[in-house]
């Protein structure tokens, strides 16, 4: 009777799992696209169905979990350290390619494996703008960014995160455009 309650018990958190990650989806229509108003930096982003992600082989897979919000919110992080006392930034994310394809051709068994090689680097498309305390634009760019060497560079700090690539690529930019070597009259 034992084994027959820790079965069932077994099938109910094994179901009740599949049902969390089903009800993640970064392309729900319901979900915000911009994360809460909090602090000097605002994080928007366009409809996640059209990222270029979504066309990596498997969209099924690519569509799952919270990513996009996880990498707008690393963006924020980042970002409010590199800012001024009293500078405001916008942020609005148009595209996202995470590092890695699907290749399902590979066989089922990898069907739902992101690959990670050098010829698939994370690539992330955004537009900011940056004002001053006094409310003046400081800045307005486009980037699109890329790491064609992400598999070269240094070691991410955290080897486990399935983010790892686009946070360091992240950084890079906010170093970048937004550090204390910024000349705010050049842009």
């Amino acid at each position: 009777m034992k084994l027959k309650s820790r079965l069932a018990i077994g099938l109910l958190g094994a179901a009740l799992a599949l049902s969390a990650q089903a009800g993640s989806n970064v392309t729900d229509p319901n979900l915000p696209r911009a994360l809460p108003a909090d602090g000097p930096v605002d994080v928007s982003w366009s409809d996640p169905a059209k990222f270029s992600d979504l066309r990596s082989g498997n969209r099924w897979e690519a569509e799952r979990g919270d990513w996009v919000r996880q990498l707008a919110q690393y963006t924020r992080e980042r970002a409010t350290k590199q800012l001024a006392p009293g500078e405001k930034l916008e942020i609005a994310i148009s595209d996202i390619q995470r590092a890695g394809r699907y290749e399902p051709w590979l066989g089922p068994q990898f069907q739902n494996v992101r690959m990670i090689r050098d010829y698939y680097p994370p690539r992330l498309s955004l537009t900011y703008t940056l004002y001053g305390a006094d409310g003046q634009v400081l800045a307005r760019n486009e980037r699109k960014l890329s790491d064609a060497g992400f598999l070269m560079g240094s070691t991410p700090l955290n080897q486990n995160d399935p983010l790892r690539y686009e946070k360091r690529m992240i950084d890079d930019w906010v170093r970048r455009d937004l550090g204390p070597q910024r000349l705010v009259g050049s842009r």
